[in-house]
């Protein structure tokens, strides 16, 4: 009867670490870290003068196809107006103010944003049979606040518009590391100006609306995230 007893309790607790790992989880907490570079009127080439970045996401997972992702990264923007034509006054419509001029800058870039996931395929390591797998691709687009300060210019804000793809792969059933490429093109067309260079806003004297001649940059990451919050198995809804 004793015997009996140890192989029944060995056998709950194999079940018990079963249902344990089929638990899912609603949300990721991670880190990233990759590399950013400006798009405007003194970089017009992608991966030039790129800088290192970082940062800490979080993801809201709805379902194996949608997540909500909320991120806060840091960076610097830099760029070189050497080899582009770059008026000294462009409203001033004489020979003189279409000397070209030339500087460089570096600015540090703050990002907060939100972002809509649709992952190609059902992420999750169960529910094969679903069509499910542990690595995906995925589409990323959302909303964001850009803080511009240093590089002797004051402060600078402006919304931005994230839109990129990503792959992610999970390494363990909470564990999940991925590389995502996204460009946000801002509102604001003074992210390279300053008071001692104000020729890179507006400098072909063509004023800007919408996102139209706006500054742009991109962030090119790699994450590293763990889920966390189960789900709760005996809740209405939540199968």
């Amino acid at each position: 009867m004793k015997r009996l007893t140890i192989i029944l309790a060995c056998l709950l607790a194999s079940l018990n670490i079963g249902a344990q790992d089929d638990e899912e989880y609603q949300m990721e907490i991670g880190g990233a870290m990759g590399l950013d570079f400006y798009l405007g009127d003194a970089n017009k080439t992608p991966f030039s003068h790129s800088s290192v970045m970082g940062g800490f996401l979080m993801r809201r997972m709805f379902n194996p196809r949608m997540a909500l992702k909320a991120d806060l990264a840091m960076g610097h923007l830099t760029g070189n107006t050497k080899g582009y034509y770059i008026p000294e006054d462009a409203s001033s419509q004489t020979p003189q103010g279409g000397v070209p001029v030339s500087f460089k800058f570096k600015r540090n870039v703050i990002d907060l944003g939100a972002q809509f996931e649709f992952n190609f395929w059902g992420y999750s390591m169960g529910e094969a049979y679903k069509g499910n797998s542990r690595i995906t691709p995925y589409a990323v687009a959302g909303i964001g606040l850009t803080m511009i300060t240093g590089g002797g210019a004051g402060f600078n804000a402006a919304l931005n518009c994230p839109i990129g793809v990503g792959v992610k792969y999970k390494i363990k059933k909470r564990l999940n590391v991925g590389a995502e490429w996204t460009f946000r093109f801002t509102t604001s067309d003074a992210l390279d100006t300053s008071k001692a260079w104000k020729q890179l806003d507006h400098p072909y004297a063509i004023q800007s609306s919408g996102l139209k001649n706006k500054d742009c940059y991109s962030f090119l990451m790699f994450f590293l995230t763990y889920d966390i919050m189960a789900k709760c198995k005996t809740c209405h809804n939540n199968d």
